[in-house]
């Protein structure tokens, strides 16, 4: 009869059990309310923007900046990309520079992932490169645009070479951070299943790693965008169509402080998008993969 009692107890403290994870299951699924999501998330960057908006127009308004070649209005700079996009001048000063970006991106993800996992996982060329990796980080990189022409000219794969030379180092140091913070015993349980090599890599040391290697491709992505506008400022050539860099240069040039205020105002439109679109997708992603994410 005990016995009986027991097992009784037992099943409904398991259904008891498993209703609480149904729940919690069907809590983390239920989707955002829109309301919740445009106060939290929208309302707030708009209320800054208009914040920005209303102070750069008061310094308009009440005379403390009287002299429009140093701070043009809100609308003047309106005006400026206004016409640039009836002309259908605007989108091509963005696609130049975005399709230089990526693509440069793209060949540094490639070199950069092979090269932090070389650095990460061979004792050797981690003492010998990564010491130079972390000072490649530092090093501006409007450093590199001169020897960049002198060695390659005023072409494409100078801007390439500059965007490689800033994005490589964060997105390999990103990678070795995460593989140094994947636990040891990740490592042994794969070992232990079979999953050595080339094998061990992919499916343990990759995936432990993402979190880090995420923020490494983030930070790469800003390195590489701001590579861009260093050489597309400095090095200005008709061949190499003008870019958001050589559009703010051509600003100053002209002393038009409008042009400026719109290629200034493009640039972070790029880099804030390229964020939204790409990047904090993929940080959600992994996080969630992970059970790190929590709603509020």
């Amino acid at each position: 009869m005990a016995s009986t009692e027991t097992k009784t107890t037992d099943t409904a403290g398991l259904a008891g059990i498993e209703a609480g994870l149904d729940a919690l299951e069907s809590s983390v699924a239920r989707r955002t309310p829109f309301r919740q999501t445009f106060v939290n998330k929208i309302l707030p960057p708009v209320i800054a923007i208009a914040v920005v908006l209303v102070v750069w127009q008061g310094l308009i308004s009440f005379k403390i900046v009287t002299d429009p070649s140093k701070l043009p209005s809100p609308s003047a700079v309106w005006h400026t990309v206004e016409d640039a996009w009836l002309q259908g001048t605007l989108l091509d000063y963005i696609w130049t520079s975005v399709s230089r970006g990526l693509l440069g991106f793209l060949f540094a993800l490639v070199i950069g992932t092979p090269l932090g996992l070389l650095v990460a996982r061979v004792k050797f060329v981690r003492a010998a490169i990564h010491p130079i990796l972390s000072g490649l980080q530092s090093l501006p990189s409007v450093a590199w645009v001169p020897p960049a022409v002198i060695w390659l000219g005023l072409d494409n794969s100078m801007m390439y070479a500059v965007i490689l030379l800033g994005a490589v180092p964060s997105i390999a140091n990103g990678l070795v951070s995460g593989v140094d913070q994947v636990p040891p015993l990740f490592l042994r349980a794969g070992r232990t299943m079979g999953a050595t090599g080339l094998k061990g890599t992919w499916h343990i040391t990759l995936p432990a790693a993402l979190p880090g290697y995420v923020a490494g491709l983030k930070q790469g992505w800003a390195f590489s965008w701001r590579s861009l506008m260093a050489a597309e400022i400095i090095a200005s050539f008709p061949d190499l169509g003008v870019g958001l860099g050589q559009l703010l240069e051509n600003g100053r040039n002209a002393s038009d402080m409008a042009m400026v205020f719109e290629a200034i105002l493009l640039i972070l439109f790029v880099g804030i998008a390229i964020d939204l679109l790409i990047f904090s997708p993929l940080e959600r992603w992994v996080l969630r993969s992970r059970g790190l994410l929590v709603k509020s």
